[in-house]
């Protein structure tokens, strides 16, 4: 059951995602996917518009007609206004018709409606799963807009619905490459025993986008950068990368300790915010449809994280992320410290550009090519002693030669079968709160003089300076 249905969310991802496993047949033959939203529509009029915008929008699969056919056979539309209780009533009686008591709710929706919606599906019973059935919701980010309405936001839908039956989704813990740090890790014994402060100096994750805002400009002048990636995506992505072994693979044991990261995140003193977090605006952005011309929202954004336990203390995170960079990229790239004793001269293994030695690191691609590339010194052929940096590469799509599942049909299976693992739970949405919150109460009581950075760079030049001031650089600045 999709809630803004007739959005862009669920024509760009969730319907082609669920035509995709029905393509690969992940889905029961008796399945029904009922589309809710204010416009009056048709079942057949749906259809044709899902049909439309799965041609458009499927991404790396053929488009068959009688799939299709066969698929759309199983949409069904319900229109209405979500605060109208009489809505409600006509969902369960579709549902009733249709002979469905398991239901996912998925929550397409604008941040303010998901509590009243919530509270509409307990009032009218449809959160209610029959005997032997199951009623599970899932809710897009953001999570909240701070600390103070996240927690509120929580107690609200429990009120409704218990934890287990909630599902928060984040889409980049779906992504292939980002389950893969999971087995990279604790799959292989060779990597865990130096994943720790002894040998690692420190992490660079970047979340970089070419494109501004795209139209989006009334949404992104409420959120900004740090609200829109880093509080949500990158620090669950960070929290991959820095937790603990679980004990089991399961999904409360997983999240367990990603949570438990997500804790041990230092949460800054209001005088630390300046020398550990910048904000940027990229120039063009005021003049971006729906945005203020005086706008003092952030489309990038910097910062030093750092994480007060055994295994990390005192190695620096670095998250950055930002509209109208060089490209659009997302990778998480791991420094190693350099070899103990410099027994080769410098000058044979050296970053020609600096003087530098050349750091070990391991790289973890995200997008847009999935796969992992580790990077050391080798002697250079011929006389003497010459070495240079060179990658051990791999790539999931050559590797393996079959096409990755999106995000999105991933998660959407997980939900179905009831497995969490890739799912944030509420003591990890509001730990990564209490993390940015420091920063967002900083930036709200400043004024920047914005717009501080060009399209095309990367970013204002305090981010640069940020990682200066600890003797290190941005990697691909």
């Amino acid at each position: 059951m999709i809630f803004g249905a007739h959005g862009d969310l669920s024509k760009r991802k969730l319907m082609p995602s669920l035509y995709r496993l029905a393509y690969e047949r992940r889905l029961p033959s008796s399945f029904a996917i009922v589309g809710n939203s204010r416009t009056k529509l048709s079942d057949d009029a749906f259809r044709q518009t899902m049909h439309d915008a799965v041609k458009q929008f499927l991404e790396d699969s053929p488009f068959d007609e009688d799939l299709w056919n066969s698929f759309a056979r199983n949409l069904y539309y319900v229109a209405g206004d979500l605060k109208d209780r009489e809505l409600y009533s006509a969902i369960a009686a579709k549902l009733e018709e249709l002979g469905q008591s398991n239901v996912l709710f998925y929550l397409s929706t604008q941040p303010s409606f998901y509590g009243p919606l919530v509270d509409c599906l307990g009032t009218s019973g449809l959160a209610r799963p029959p005997a032997g059935a199951w009623r599970r919701i899932i809710i897009e980010k953001p999570f909240g807009h701070d600390l103070h309405s996240a927690v509120a936001l929580n107690e609200e839908i429990h009120q409704v619905v218990p934890e287990n039956a909630v599902y928060r989704i984040d889409h980049y813990l779906g992504k292939e490459t980002v389950q893969n740090i999971l087995a990279f890790r604790f799959g292989n014994g060779i990597f865990e025993p130096v994943w720790n402060r002894r040998y690692v100096n420190h992490i660079q994750i970047t979340a970089a986008e070419s494109i501004g805002v795209e139209g989006r400009g009334a949404y992104y002048q409420e959120a900004g950068a740090l609200r829109d990636m880093i509080q949500n995506h990158l620090l669950q992505v960070t929290s991959t990368i820095a937790m603990e072994p679980p004990a089991l693979f399961e999904p409360d044991a997983v999240r367990d300790e990603r949570a438990k990261l997500l804790r041990s995140i230092h949460v800054m003193h209001p005088d630390e915010v300046a020398a550990n977090a910048v904000a940027g605006q990229y120039r063009g952005f005021r003049q971006e449809p729906g945005v203020d011309p005086d706008s003092q929202t952030d489309t990038f954004a910097a910062v030093t994280f750092f994480i007060e336990n055994w295994r990390w203390a005192g190695v620096p995170f670095y998250i950055r992320t930002g509209k109208k960079l060089p490209k659009r990229t997302t990778d998480i790239a791991i420094q190693f410290n350099n070899a103990p004793h410099a027994m080769f001269n410098p000058n044979h293994n050296s970053n020609p550009s600096s003087g530098e030695a050349e750091p070990n690191l391991l790289i973890v691609r995200i997008q847009p090519e999935e796969g992992i590339s580790l990077r050391f010194l080798s002697k250079q052929p011929g006389s003497g002693m010459r070495l240079r940096p060179v990658s051990m590469d791999f790539n999931y799509g050559s590797s393996f030669g079959e096409r990755s599942p999106t995000a999105y049909e991933t998660l959407l299976v997980d939900a179905m079968k009831g497995d969490a693992t890739l799912y944030t739970r509420q003591d990890m949405v509001e730990a990564s709160w209490r993390v940015v919150q420091p920063i967002l109460d900083d930036w709200n009581g400043r004024k920047f003089e914005f717009p501080n950075y060009d399209a095309g760079t990367w970013g204002p030049a305090e981010s640069d300076k940020m990682l200066a001031r600890r003797g290190h650089h941005w990697r691909n600045s």
